[in-house]
């Protein structure tokens, strides 16, 4: 009898498993079923959320201080502390290395060498940047980024364009791989030419792939490709904006008091506590040095026997302590380029800024894909990509958040500027100076820099087709959806899940 009892509770468990599993979900406003093929094949996804690509880590954003934490000791004035917010984003660990580069550059060789051999050839970095009239360095011309004893520093001899490339390379290679690890790709090693995987190709259709097992479409009962609206892949990776390098940096989260509040204990001149550049806890790393800089004239790495920093020039991509956030050599090692189009931020400026406050970012040139008649993208480029123009000034000129497809000098010298300043030196001519479009900022210090370039604050410029033995990068990429993670509610505690209404009607 306990027998026959056991098993009808177990028949009567399984049948209203069943019928919860095979009950379709609900459009809370239509009460139409999501993902049946019956009711139209909407589809409504159980996305887990963005997956955190290779080498990133989640930097949850703030508001912070955005400008310069320490004296100003060569009174340039162009970094004055504003308050803005950077909106959460991931940020690569590590600078790119040697060895990443040399990937890239492998990929460029085999797949455009025998058509484009340009493509390869303009992706070289400048190993001449190592060369000095009057220094021996010409060794590390040869050696710093072929030979396998760097492979884990970072690359430099790179300027902001190919930086830009590389990223835009290793989004494709990232979205690739996701396909091929989800079995709708295989690996296809063959790929040449305009015939190679490309992110936005693939999703508007202009690039097959080794196909696999295509993803289930809901609608036809058929297969069909993934589509942007799948999560599936991955934004793209980018440069961080400045904003963004500024506020990774600082990682002032280490100095919250708790995570209940908003209050921040200290401030940091640098990536860490303090104002100094040693490791002040008492243990056993009191009193080492925090990060590869140049301690003072002629002293790159200190004394035989007790090197303070272990490094004369670049030092590997993962040493020293990463700050608050994970990230490793937010100071000192390299530079590293921003997406940011330099401009003096003074106090003319400032009265300016209060509605762009938000990602704060200088250089945005607008772009759109190109269309055909029927309004999809037009046949991919030689190389494989979707072709893009820029947005001209009337096209936009109804619209009210802007105003002009390139907007590099807004409120900078333009028509929208609304502050004058009326300097004593007007009447001089000839007057110049070194600022242009192609001017980026770079951040961070490096081997060859004092340490009060290490603050986060602190900015420079280079032109964006120049590059240096002491400026490297490392790439970043935009979080889509909540600011904490996947496990993010999307509001406050209190907020309760929406339920579709119950039918009403037969």
């Amino acid at each position: 009898m306990k027998r026959l009892f056991k098993f009808s509770a177990f028949f009567v468990f399984a049948l209203l498993l069943l019928s919860s599993c095979g009950k379709k979900e609900k459009s809370s406003t239509t009460g139409w079923n999501y993902n049946d093929q019956k009711w139209g094949g909407f589809e409504k996804l159980d996305y887990e959320g963005q997956a955190t690509g290779p080498n990133l880590v989640l930097v949850e954003g703030g508001t912070f201080s955005m400008g310069q934490t320490d004296q100003d000791v060569i009174f340039q004035w162009v970094a004055v502390p504003r308050r803005v917010t950077v909106s959460s984003f991931y940020m690569d660990e590590t600078e790119v290395a040697n060895i990443d580069y040399k990937e890239y550059l492998y990929w460029l060789d085999r797949v455009f060498r025998e058509s484009y051999p340009e493509v390869y050839l303009d992706a070289l970095p400048d190993t001449l940047v190592w060369r000095e009239e009057l220094a021996y360095n010409e060794p590390f011309v040869e050696t710093y980024f072929r030979h396998p004893s760097y492979d884990d520093y970072p690359v430099v001899g790179v300027n902001w364009i190919q930086a830009n490339e590389y990223c835009k390379w290793r989004t494709d290679r990232v979205n690739e791989m996701i396909l091929i690890e989800k079995g709708i790709l295989n690996p296809n090693a063959e790929q040449k030419d305009e015939d190679n995987f490309n992110s936005e190709s693939y999703l508007v259709g202009q690039y097959e792939g080794d196909v696999r097992k295509n993803l289930k479409d809901v609608k036809t009962g058929g297969e069909r490709r993934v589509r942007f609206e799948d999560g599936i892949m991955l934004p793209s990776y980018r440069l961080p904006t400045e904003a963004e390098w500024e506020y990774a940096a600082l990682a002032l989260q280490g100095n919250q008091s708790s995570a209940k509040d908003e209050r921040i204990t200290d401030r940091r001149l640098y990536p860490w506590n303090g104002n100094t550049v040693r490791y002040q806890t008492r243990n056993r790393y009191q009193g080492e040095i925090l990060a590869n800089f140049k301690r003072g004239r002629g002293d790159y790495m200190g004394m035989a026997g007790k090197l303070n920093d272990n490094a004369h020039i670049p030092g590997p991509v993962r040493a020293y302590m990463p700050n608050d956030f994970g990230l490793y050599n937010m100071a000192g090692n390299v530079n590293e380029w921003t997406m940011d189009m330099f401009r003096p931020l003074t106090s003319m400026t400032l009265r300016d800024v209060e509605n762009h406050d938000l990602n704060p970012y200088r250089g945005n040139k607008f772009e759109q894909k190109e269309l055909d008649e029927e309004g999809k993208p037009v046949e991919k480029d030689s190389l494989g990509r979707i072709r893009y123009r820029y947005v001209e000034d009337d096209e936009v000129a109804d619209r009210e958040n802007y105003k002009r497809g390139k907007v590099y000098n807004y409120l900078d010298g333009d028509k929208e500027s609304e502050v004058l300043y009326n300097s004593p030196y007007d009447d001089v001519t000839g007057q110049s100076t070194l600022i242009s479009d192609k001017s980026r900022v770079i951040k961070g210090g490096s081997w060859a820099d004092r340490a009060w370039w290490l603050s986060p604050g602190a900015r420079r410029f280079k032109e964006e087709d120049k590059s240096d033995r002491s400026l490297g990068f490392r790439c970043a990429m935009t979080r889509t959806g909540g600011p904490t993670g996947n496990e993010d509610t999307g509001g406050n505690k209190f907020k309760t899940k929406r339920k579709a209404p119950k039918r009403r009607y037969k």
